[in-house]
């Protein structure tokens, strides 16, 4: 390999040379990008960086929303050299206090609406040398970002990076703990794209992208630029949250080909009123989730109701996207798939040896997209990356044909009467009955101080959970099993959860 490698110049100015200039790269709500006004764009963001003294290695964070303003400056930063922070757009100020100290960013790129959010830390952090603002008029003490790129030139040579120089950080999203800054290398993005993006997707150039989760999570990334962009397909954005209403209006206006999406929403989707093909896109293909393991039942009820399969997958911030996927034409449903070409999965016991077919170990993976580690987190990334190999900690289970099946978090797992109790499986036996829309199942201590399943359920609209107990009990265990099913059963109007859409399970623990 060169030892001179720029993510932008690859995913970014090679479109120029095959001819996609007029070829629409990014759709907002402001309208259309061509790959010639992305790379233009690009160039103009990456002088702009220079002319403010923010130079090479350098990190600046991205707090903005789903427009074109994030993958302006996302590759226009890495085309400098200059390493951009993707922050999470629904944190609280002080998380963001936090995450801003401890990259020690530069500089600011927000978008107008959670300026607020921000504002109150702006002379707390004096790392943070100059804020820009996207969408709007910005206030005297910050910079408008579109009238600063307007007076920057359209031209720039790329910075001469390596390929196993830091690119750009994500903050992972974690069930726990304050999030932890994810370093990857220029080499990664290309490397999911070309391994899950055309490898899995087989996404091509006539494709249109639209992902529900957002860029700054390691999976809409992947989805809304790096998969896209590698073959020159074009990207719907959509800055605002992404409700069943929202979503169905996006596929039903832009008619993308492929759709990415987390479990809750395919499954708030098919509970929507009128929810069919003709709230969807006539021309979607394929659609994938990650982020959670997707329940059998909601998959088989998309394929019903709608034609077109869900590819589910699982992957992580530290590995960048999905590595042990299902694939058109072959599907388990209520099974992640089997591993990705490009990377190697094994199952391991506490100890590190590999566990027996048929036998729950925690999944750990190796593959060309690894991160290089956690920032300021010696001990964690220690204990997570192992060599080649990372620690993804989830409990997997492999059966004769190879296909991997979800069985919870690492610290989500169970005995009951001495038999492990898959938290994920009993979840999966309420989703599949009529009245449930989610479910989470915890441990919770008996009268005799043993553990047994708890079950938090959200009910689909109008449905009363009146007299659903025992008929929810008996379901569960018909379908997993009479000493996994849940011995307490509570209902609320929605479960705790990160902002990519993952249960946090932690929560209901506590209460």
């Amino acid at each position: 390999m060169s030892t001179i490698y720029n993510a932008a110049t690859d995913m970014i100015d090679r479109h120029l040379a095959a001819g996609r200039a007029a070829k629409p790269a990014f759709i907002d709500a402001a309208g259309t990008l061509t790959f010639g006004e992305l790379a233009e764009s690009c160039n103009r963001m990456a002088n702009l960086l220079g002319a403010y003294g923010i130079g090479r290695e350098t990190r600046i964070a991205l707090l903005l929303h789903d427009t074109r303003a994030f993958p302006v400056a996302f590759w226009g930063a890495i085309k400098a050299g200059v390493v951009p922070v993707a922050l999470n757009t629904l944190l609280t100020t002080e998380q963001y206090a936090y995450i801003l100290a401890d990259s020690r960013a530069k500089a600011l790129i927000v978008s107008a609406p959670l300026l607020p959010v921000i504002e109150p830390l702006l002379d707390r952090l004096p790392f943070l040398t100059h804020v820009f603002v996207a969408g709007a008029t910005a206030p005297s003490t910050t910079l408008e970002l579109s009238a600063e790129l307007d007076r920057q030139s359209p031209e720039y040579t790329a910075a001469d990076t390596s390929p196993d120089e830091t690119a750009f950080w994500l903050y992972s999203s974690g069930s726990t703990g304050m999030p932890k800054g994810v370093r990857h290398v220029h080499t990664s993005l290309m490397a999911t794209a070309q391994l899950y993006g055309q490898g899995v997707l087989g996404i091509r150039e006539d494709d249109v992208c639209y992902s529900a989760a957002k860029l700054f999570f390691a999976y809409g990334l992947g989805n809304a630029m790096s998969f896209p962009l590698s073959v020159g397909a074009s990207t719907i954005l959509l800055a605002d949250r992404p409700t069943p209403e929202s979503v169905f209006r996006t596929l039903k206006v832009h008619q993308p080909t492929i759709f990415y999406g987390v479990p809750t929403l395919f499954a708030a989707m098919l509970a929507h009123p009128g929810a069919g093909p003709d709230l969807s896109s006539s021309r979607l293909r394929v659609c994938v989730s990650a982020g959670e393991a997707l329940p059998a039942e909601v998959g088989e009820a998309w394929k019903r109701r709608f034609g077109v399969d869900i590819l589910d997958g699982v992957g992580s911030t530290e590995m960048l996207h999905i590595y042990v996927s299902n694939r058109m034409g072959d599907i388990k449903y209520g099974s992640t798939g089997k591993p990705v070409q490009g990377y190697r999965v094994r199952l391991v016991d506490d100890e590190g040896g590999e566990v027996a077919p048929g036998e729950v170990g925690e999944m750990i993976v190796a593959g060309p997209s690894a991160a290089e580690g956690y920032w300021n987190q010696r001990e964690k990334t220690r204990r997570t990356f192992e060599g080649e190999w990372l620690r993804t900690g989830d409990k997997y289970v492999c059966d004769a044909d190879g296909y991997y099946t979800y069985q919870g978090r690492t610290d989500d797992m169970f005995k009951v009467s001495g038999i492990w109790v898959s938290p994920f499986e009993v979840e999966s036996a309420l989703v599949a009955h009529p009245a449930v829309l989610e479910a989470a199942v915890v441990p919770k201590h008996d009268g005799d101080g043993l553990l047994k399943p708890r079950a938090v359920v959200v009910l689909k609209p109008g449905v009363s959970p009146d007299g659903l107990v025992p008929a929810l009990q008996d379901h569960v265990k018909g379908k997993a099993g009479p000493w996994k099913y849940p011995r307490w059963i509570d209902f609320a109007d929605a479960l705790p959860k990160t902002a990519t859409g993952k249960i946090q399970r932690f929560r209901l623990r506590d209460a």
